[in-house]
């Protein structure tokens, strides 16, 4: 399925904090890293990775939750939901929990990362694995992949 129409818009579970995406994302992923697993109550996480200049909180005031340093997990501080991570150093964009989406039924990961802490059950359908994360020379053609995929779905 294709991504809608940007702008998109997501929001916690109680929806006190609001979050509107305007800028198609680099690559949806999921981990299955043990802090993840914690974090969302789940198997593994989903995230989109969005341009920062593409994401932008509409509503409320996130707090930071998780580990408290780095990364940088922000949460409603009402319902707690888990909305998005801001990493430092800024790396010029954010992960979105692709779950918080108003409708997430589009989302599909390219890659899960973190396979080596994956629950055995847990499948994605990812189409690439990574034990831990994706080489930082790998990014590049995972991105173009994306995208490149995202815009030849028909509508």
């Amino acid at each position: 399925m294709k991504m809608p129409a940007l702008p998109i818009e997501g929001g916690c579970r109680c929806g006190r904090v609001r979050f509107r995406i305007s800028a198609p994302p680099l690559l949806a992923m999921a981990c299955h890293c043990i802090g993840c697993q914690k974090m969302s109550g789940s198997a593994f996480s989903t995230s989109l990775a969005v341009p920062e200049a593409g994401f932008a909180v509409i509503a409320g005031t996130p707090v930071i939750g998780g580990m408290h340093d780095y990364p940088h997990h922000q949460h409603c501080d009402w319902c707690k939901s888990w909305v998005f991570t801001r990493l430092k150093p800024e790396m010029g964009f954010v992960n979105v929990r692709a779950t918080m989406l108003d409708d997430a039924r589009w989302f599909a990961p390219l890659i899960e990362s973190y396979a080596s802490e994956a629950l055995p059950w847990a499948g994605t359908g990812a189409k690439y694995s990574f034990a831990q994360f994706p080489g930082p020379d790998e990014y590049p053609g995972l991105i173009a992949e994306y995208q490149s995929a995202q815009s030849s779905i028909p509508a």
